[in-house]
């Protein structure tokens, strides 16, 4: 765009995750409604806290009451959803923040630019591979029954597609395990990740 120019801080990238002591990165879980994807975030952000590292969860419900009030379930709308949440989490990711996203993402393509804006390096896709079956037994907040009705259009698993990861960093199988087994698999993997 014309008439911009990037700003540079005095403050480096690497001296604020010399400070927090670990690495910026952002793991984006993406997963049918209800395969547990919230509650592996919220699991993984405890453990982290309780390890004394810096976290922030950025979740699909919490954002469209806000950032992204003003969107629809359009897929336009949606590729926009995770553009904005995208930016945002590469400048968390750049303040040496680890960023839990959970958000459904349910289009390769946009999971793929999320990446690109984010960075590979910073991108840690986490698919909560739970079967639809599985989650509309769950039904936690009672979606599936209202898109079975036809009373929410384009929902994810049922009249709107969900496109699995073609190769994650981590795929968690939520109906095999535990809450506990599964937070310890993801844990592992960012470990290594992270330490500065």
């Amino acid at each position: 765009m014309d008439n911009l120019y990037t700003q540079h801080s005095a403050v480096t990238r690497g001296q604020r995750e010399e400070l927090l002591e670990q690495k910026g990165k952002v793991l984006w879980f993406t997963g049918l409604s209800g395969s547990g994807k919230s509650t592996l975030a919220d699991a993984l952000n405890n453990k982290l806290y309780k390890e004394g590292r810096l976290t922030y969860i950025l979740d699909g419900d919490n954002i469209r009451q806000g950032l992204n009030k003003d969107l629809s379930f359009s897929n336009s709308d949606r590729t926009e959803n995770i553009r904005r949440i995208s930016e945002v989490a590469k400048l968390m990711a750049d303040s040496g923040v680890i960023v839990l996203t959970a958000f459904i993402s349910p289009f390769v393509e946009d999971r793929k630019n999320a990446r690109e804006i984010i960075g590979t390096e910073n991108f840690i896709e986490v698919f909560v591979n739970t079967p639809l079956e599985v989650c509309e037994g769950r039904d936690v907040k009672g979606l599936y029954k209202k898109a079975r009705k036809g009373e929410i259009p384009s929902f994810t698993g049922i009249t709107s597609p969900y496109e699995e990861p073609i190769n994650p960093e981590i795929e968690v199988k939520t109906q095999d395990k535990t809450i506990d087994d599964s937070t310890n698999l993801i844990f592992g993997h960012l470990k290594k990740l992270i330490d500065k």
